[in-house]
């Protein structure tokens, strides 16, 4: 299941969505303009460093 960033707007702007439930240890990462191009998949460990990095900036 993806799901949108919370910073995200309902005017089409600049989207991010990430799928919960990953069964490989990854975070897939996707443009929500794009649902059906490409996405990149990041560890779950350098996705929380920078999910940390973001909220401490």
């Amino acid at each position: 299941m993806w799901r949108r960033s919370s910073y995200s707007n309902q005017e089409g702007g600049n989207c991010v969505e990430m799928a919960d439930r990953f069964p490989e240890a990854a975070v897939p990462v996707r443009d929500s303009k794009a649902p059906d191009g490409p996405a990149l998949c990041f560890g779950m460990a350098s996705w929380a460093a920078f999910i940390g990095a973001l909220k401490g900036w």
